[in-house]
C-alpha cells in the first residue's frame, strides 16, 4: 500500500515579491510547481515502488480564511482553480491512470461556474480507483467538524462514537506525511480530526521553489521514524 501525503502551499505571495513579481505571477508559478509534483511523483514511484509509491493525496490550496483576501486576488485563484477542473478533464491520463478526484470543503460557497465544473470532475473519476487527489478548496477543519456535528444532529442521532464520527467528515482519509512549505510552523486550520499521527514536515522553501528532492528527502526521513500511534 502505497503513501498518503498531504500538502499546505504557502508562500506564493512572498516567492512572488521576493522576485519582485506580482502576485498574479506568484500563483501561476506556484501552479507550475503543482503540475511538476503530480510528475515527480510518478518518477519517484518508478525508481522504487517500494519507497516511494504514493496513493493519495491532498492539496489544501484554499482556506475558509483565504475568503478574507482582495475580491482581486480571489478572482485570480477562482480561475486558476477552474483552469484545474477543466485540464483533469480534458487530460487523458485522468482515464489512464484512473485518478478519482474529490474536493473538499464548502463547495456552495465557490462560484456557481466552479462549482458545475467541479461535480463534473466529481462525477467523471467517481470510480476510479488507483489513485486519489484531494482539494481541500474553501476548506476549514473547524468548519469540517461543525459541519459534521450538523450532519449528526440532522440524522437525530442520540449518540456517535470515535470509530463512526469520521463517517460524516469530508473525508476519513489520514495522511501519512504532511508537507507545508514556506517558511511557517503552524497547521492553520488543517485536518484537525485526521493528522493526529500524521507525520509533520515544516519548510522552508516557499511553494514554487518546492523539487522532486525534496519530497524524495522527505520520505526518505519519514521511512526512519517510529511511528508507535500512542503504544
Amino acid at each position: 500500500m502505497g503513501l498518503n501525503i498531504a500538502f499546505i502551499l504557502d508562500g506564493n505571495r512572498r516567492w512572488a515579491k521576493q522576485h519582485n513579481l506580482s502576485e498574479a505571477e506568484g500563483h501561476k508559478k506556484g501552479a507550475e510547481t503543482l503540475n511538476n509534483l503530480f510528475n515527480w511523483i510518478k518518477e519517484l514511484k518508478d525508481e522504487s515502488p517500494e519507497k516511494y509509491s504514493i496513493d493519495e493525496v491532498t492539496l489544501y490550496v484554499f482556506s475558509m480564511q483565504n475568503f478574507d483576501r482582495s475580491q482581486n486576488e480571489i478572482n485570480l485563484l477562482m480561475d486558476l482553480f477552474m483552469k484545474s477542473c477543466r485540464e483533469i478533464l480534458s487530460n487523458r491520463k485522468t482515464n489512464e491512470e484512473q485518478i478519482k478526484v474529490r474536493f473538499l470543503g464548502r463547495k456552495h460557497l465557490l462560484p456557481e461556474n466552479l462549482q458545475k465544473e467541479i461535480s463534473k470532475v466529481e462525477d467523471k473519476t467517481k470510480n476510479y480507483n488507483k489513485f486519489t487527489l484531494n482539494f481541500a478548496l474553501a476548506y476549514g477543519g473547524r468548519e469540517e467538524i461543525i459541519d459534521a456535528i450538523n450532519k449528526i444532529i440532522k440524522e437525530k442521532k442520540q449518540c456517535i462514537n470515535e470509530k463512526d464520527f469520521p463517517k460524516y467528515l469530508y473525508t476519513e482519509s489520514e495522511p501519512d506525511i504532511i508537507i507545508r512549505t514556506g517558511d511557517v510552523s503552524r497547521t492553520s486550520n488543517f485536518f484537525p480530526w485526521q493528522s493526529i499521527y500524521s507525520e509533520w514536515f515544516f519548510l522552508k522553501k516557499m511553494w514554487p521553489e518546492i523539487t522532486k528532492e525534496d519530497i524524495k528527502n522527505i520520505i526518505n526521513d519519514f521511512h526512519t521514524r517510529e511511528r508507535r500511534f500512542g503504544k
